[in-house]
């Protein structure tokens, strides 16, 4: 990945923890806003980047796209407090630190996660943002389909029911599944600057589609392949689970082949914009590339 990749990664990344410590300030130092602060750290960031970085190919500063970068890292970050708890995934390490349920507990992370996801749609309506009421509406009704049970509490929710289910998922099934728990935040994060910009944000659906799916091959990847100390989280649960995914369906070469396809595919769909979407093409070749 360049060098002007990675420090654009950063930058946003380090825009967007500005704006939620912002947004964070001045609520006191009580347990449920230490996890707030704690869950809604750290990360690549990557969803946030999609945003300000479709945002500022569509004529958008970041000073008006970073509400809606920290809104969607918020709803992501809450989705994680929650994953996590004993009663989903029942995980105890995240971003190399331990999971929220275990600093604090259980009562706490799910407040905080309750908490994060509430103040993700007041970041919406910050004033800051300089955008048409209509336009703030639809970044709002679309941030909570893709949330909610159209999008990634339905994809969660599915990933469940398999664990119990009689036979594996077939390739298709988990395609969907992915789609849902995976795939609906990074579309919303890919159409929400272009919607800021007053753009179509066609091609960007395009592109996040198959960038939503190669990132989560890239994550099966990792599950079997990854290291926990450069994840930052546990590795090999899928296998353990006896869970289908892309690299049990297809095999570790195949599932490497398919999300190739898939960048392929994400590159494609940013033709019309010319050298000035090199930022988002070094995003999907980012996501196969990764090791965390």
């Amino acid at each position: 990945m360049s060098g002007v990749f990675q420090d654009r990664l950063k930058d946003c990344a380090g825009q967007v923890a500005s704006c939620l410590d912002g947004a964070l300030a001045g609520r006191g130092d009580v347990p449920v806003v230490q996890a707030m602060r704690y869950a809604s750290s750290g990360g690549k960031r990557l969803r946030a980047f999609l945003v300000m970085e479709t945002g500022r190919l569509h004529g958008v500063a970041d000073a008006r796209s970073v509400w809606a970068a920290a809104a969607v890292e918020a709803i992501h970050a809450y989705s994680l407090v929650h994953d996590d708890l004993p009663c989903m995934d029942d995980d105890d390490l995240r971003r190399g630190r331990p999971t929220v349920h275990l600093k604090w507990d259980e009562a706490t992370a799910v407040l905080a996660g309750d908490a994060l996801q509430s103040l993700a749609f007041s970041l919406l309506c910050r004033d800051e943002m300089q955008a048409p009421a209509d336009v703030r509406l639809e970044l709002v009704r679309s941030l909570a389909a893709a949330a909610g049970v159209d999008g990634m509490v339905l994809g969660q929710a599915q990933d469940i029911r398999a664990e119990s289910a009689g036979a594996p998922l077939s390739l298709a099934e988990i395609t969907e599944l992915q789609a849902n728990k995976t795939g609906a935040l990074i579309g919303w994060s890919a159409e929400a600057g272009a919607r800021l910009g007053g753009g179509d944000p066609t091609q960007m659906r395009l592109y996040s589609r198959a960038l939503g799916l190669a990132f989560q091959i890239a994550d099966d990847i990792l599950d079997v392949e990854g290291d926990v100390a450069v994840t930052g989280k546990r590795v090999g649960k899928d296998a353990a689970a006896g869970k289908a995914t892309f690299v049990s369906l297809l095999g570790l070469e195949g599932a490497r082949a398919r999300a190739a396809d898939l960048v392929d595919e994400a590159v494609a769909a940013l033709d019309a914009y010319g050298e000035k979407a090199e930022g988002l093409r070094e995003a999907a070749r980012f996501v196969i590339s990764r090791q965390m």
